[in-house]
Parts: C-alpha cells; structure tokens; sequence
C-alpha cells in the first residue's frame, strides 16, 4: 500500500490532500498515468509536466519504480526569492 501525498496549489486544484492505494511496481510516468485516469478532474493537474514528484521524500525521475510502503509526494515547483 502507498500513501500519495498532494502539496501546495496541486492539492487546491485536486480538492484532496492525500489517498491511500496499491501502486507498487509502477514507474512515476505510470502513477500519473493512473492518477490521471481515476479521476476526469485531476487529469491536467496530474499530467501537468512541471508537478514534481518525490519518493521517501527524494525527488523521483519519470522512470523510477514505486515499492510497497513508499510515501510519494506532488508537488508544483517551488519557487523562492
């Protein structure tokens, strides 16, 4: 089981902070894959090339695998000054 953490303006836009749901084996492009399937509303914001994505709180390439128990977090960029 992993828990999807949803941060900042993505969480607004999703109207949902987390979910819990088996997505091990899959690779960070197939979650969004997935994400963005599950639900009409979220398919922009999940496929939205500049949300990063981190596993274990360590930002993930679209090519990393996902295991059992993993924590992702989304995220849009940070920006600062």
């Amino acid at each position: 089981m992993n828990k999807i953490l949803f941060f900042a303006q993505l969480r607004e836009r999703l109207e949902c902070e987390n979910v819990l749901i088996d997505v091990s084996g899959l690779s960070v492009s197939e979650l969004r894959e997935f994400l963005a399937q599950k639900n009409e509303h979220w398919k922009t914001w999940i496929l939205d090339k500049d949300v990063l994505v981190a596993i274990n709180q360590t930002l993930a390439a679209g090519d990393s695998r996902i295991e059992s128990g993993d924590e992702i977090a989304m995220f849009p960029p940070v920006t600062g000054g």
